[in-house]
């Protein structure tokens, strides 16, 4: 019995003194979350690009929801200080009262409750970078301070009569028009133009609405893994629902409506009948487009869908089009379900490369 504690405690006492594992590398930050290859998204990217090794600040604009923090981070993973801090600051969400102090930090006894030392944002950004959210809602006295901050890198904890120093990037971002805000007073016209040494504007989702299925797969994907659910796509009249829509709340609105139709569809492609009231999406689609084609072809040509290539032409007619769409799309969901959604299998059944069946599915947003 001596001895097996004695193996116990040197094996206890080799095992407290192993290196933890490194946590495994971040994916490329593109892959992962920037999506989209519409023209206006990839004037972003390139202008991200282009300025993520540089040392200038970067001033983010758009509407709410349109992905200024992630392009923020995407600014960062970029640069040389990828392996440094990324802090987040949301200048609208701390109280007036003690945004000096979660900027710069404060002294032990500098006010009630402030028991000990704290660094400030900036301290934390140190070699990193600092991105400072709904920076128009700053009051007009930090804006002061942050100006001096952003001369000199230079910056007083509350309570201290020495300044701190630190080596951050700051980018900043914003839903208002800060030109009018100078013009109206409410923001300086100092820290405007020291901000604004390069603007990046965000286009809004109804700008880009070619991204929309490849945004609302990424978010489906991502919805099942942390629901547990399995939903395996969207059919094409939803799709077209979505794509219809003007989406004031941009991207974080589409993610938000594809999570919950991911919790009501639970384990089947999400239909219109998944589709809640409130949720407003419109399925009667304008007439145009190849997608709405396809989605009338799989709704209300319901009749000819299960025709065969070598049906007689109808006396009335066809519109042949949505009824080859129609055929076809058919025929893939046949294969795929034959090979239990395997797709390399789905491919071969079909005479086609998996490549071109991925591509067929991803424009039906499967």
């Amino acid at each position: 019995e001596v001895q097996d504690r004695a193996q116990l405690l040197a094996a206890m006492r080799r095992a407290a003194q192993r290196t933890p594992a490194p946590p495994p590398p971040s994916p490329a930050w593109e892959d992962s979350a920037i999506i989209g290859e519409a023209p206006a998204w990839r004037a972003v990217v390139e202008l991200i690009a282009q300025v993520a090794d540089t040392r200038a600040e970067v001033l983010l604009l758009g509407e709410s929801g349109t992905g200024k923090e992630l392009v923020a981070k995407a600014v960062h993973a970029m640069s040389p200080r990828a392996s440094e801090p990324f802090i987040a600051v949301n200048c609208a969400a701390i109280p007036a009262n003690l945004l000096e102090s979660d900027l710069f930090g404060h002294k032990k006894g500098a006010f009630t409750g402030a028991i000990r030392d704290r660094a400030g944002r900036f301290k934390e950004a140190h070699r990193g970078t600092i991105f400072l959210d709904e920076i128009g809602e700053l009051p007009l006295g930090m804006q002061a301070k942050l100006l001096r901050v952003l001369q000199e890198k230079r910056f007083t904890p509350v309570g201290s009569d020495h300044d701190e120093s630190a080596d951050f990037r700051v980018v900043a971002a914003t839903n208002i028009d800060l030109q009018q805000m100078v013009a109206d007073g409410a923001f300086r016209e100092d820290l405007f133009h020291r901000l604004y040494v390069f603007p990046v504007r965000l286009p809004p989702l109804r700008d880009r609405r070619a991204d929309i299925a490849a945004l609302a797969a990424h978010f489906l994907d991502r919805a099942n893994a942390q629901y547990g659910r399995s939903v395996p796509g969207i059919a094409a009249p939803v799709m077209v629902a979505l794509r219809a829509q003007q989406w004031p709340g941009n991207v974080r609105q589409l993610e938000n409506i594809i999570n919950r139709l991911v919790i009501i569809a639970r384990d089947v492609e999400i239909a219109p009948s998944h589709l809640p009231i409130d949720m407003g999406l419109d399925l009667t689609p304008p007439p145009g487009s190849d997608t709405v084609e396809a989605a009338v072809a799989i709704t209300a040509v319901s009749a000819t869908v299960s025709a065969t290539v070598s049906d007689d032409l109808p006396a009335s007619g066809i519109a042949l089009r949505p009824h080859l769409i129609a055929l076809e799309n058919r025929l893939i969901d046949q294969a795929l379900a034959r090979t239990d959604g395997n797709r390399n299998q789905a491919a071969r059944l079909l005479g086609l490369n998996r490549t071109t069946l991925v591509e067929k599915l991803r424009k039906r947003g499967i």
